[in-house]
Formats: structure tokens, C-alpha cells, sequence
């Protein structure tokens, strides 16, 4: 999970967090469009790895090119928790309000959530025990496979 706008530093975090999801022989569920979630998509396709986009509009025209497996619902932002219930484990890379909704609906849902330079939840008063931050990709993969499997 990500931001739809982004540039720089977190495209290559993002993308590199797709790769290694694919190379762990894990789907990738995103939101199908741009920015994190077209970096991420963009390096499990790559990698040979399977990618679901759960697209917030009707059209299957909107899904970026790596996407192997389109879900469109037209529900906006409220597709958000299908992305979070579709998911074992959730890996949230910077972000925006949207992605700060996500790990809330990940945590209210008791799935794990690991955060790669995103928001600072211990800085805010939060300390839920499903919520971890990792410093690289490799290190946010790991965590959010280890997580994903012990909870399955």
C-alpha cells in the first residue's frame, strides 16, 4: 500500500518491495493504478509474479500495464478494505491520507502491518503489536512474509 503520486526515492522502494514479494513466491494485491502501486506492480510483474489490482473505478481501461488479474468495483476509496481483507499481511510504503486509512483498516481487521518510511504511528500514541516498521525492503518482505504465514 501507497501513495497513487509518487516520485524518487519511494518508486525504487516500492518497486523493489514488488520484486521481492514475486521472488518470495507471494501475490501482490494492490490498488492497480500509479504511483506505489504501479512501482510495486511494475517489479512482481517483472519478476514473474502474479499481481491483483482492486481497482477503485468501473474500468479495467484504468489498471496499469503490470497488473495480471483486474478486480474494477467502482467504490472509490472503499475499496480500500478489499485490498486489506484480501490481503494476509500489509506492507506500507510512504504515503498519504489513503494509506494512512489502510493501515488503520489493516489494525482494526488484526492483520499485520509493517511500514517502510511511512507513518510514525508510536510517534502518535499507537502501540498495536501488529504494527512493525522495517527499514529496507528486504526487510519489510521478510517481516510481512514471516507474519503472513505464521497467521495463516
Amino acid at each position: 500500500m501507497g501513495p497513487g503520486r509518487m516520485d524518487g526515492p519511494g518508486i525504487e522502494l516500492a518497486h523493489e518491495v514488488g520484486r521481492l514479494i514475486a521472488e518470495a513466491d507471494c501475490v501482490l494485491v494492490c490498488g492497480g493504478l500509479g504511483g506505489a502501486m504501479g512501482a510495486a506492480a511494475r517489479g512482481a510483474f517483472e519478476a514473474g509474479g502474479t499481481v491483483i489490482g482492486i481497482l477503485p473505478g468501473a474500468s479495467h481501461a484504468d489498471a496499469n500495464p503490470y497488473i495480471t488479474h483486474i478486480i474494477a468495483t467502482g467504490m472509490g476509496h472503499a475499496r480500500n478494505s478489499i485490498n486489506i481483507l484480501s490481503s494476509h499481511a500489509i506492507i506500507a510504503v510512504q504515503g498519504e491520507y489513503g494509506t494512512l486509512s489502510e493501515i488503520a483498516l489493516a489494525l482494526k481487521s488484526r492483520k499485520p502491518v509493517v511500514g517502510l518510511h511511512t507513518w510514525d504511528l508510536a510517534a502518535a500514541g499507537c502501540r498495536d503489536p501488529n504494527f512493525h516498521m522495517a527499514g529496507t525492503p528486504v526487510e519489510a518482505v521478510n517481516l510481512a512474509v514471516f507474519l503472513a504465514r505464521r497467521d495463516m
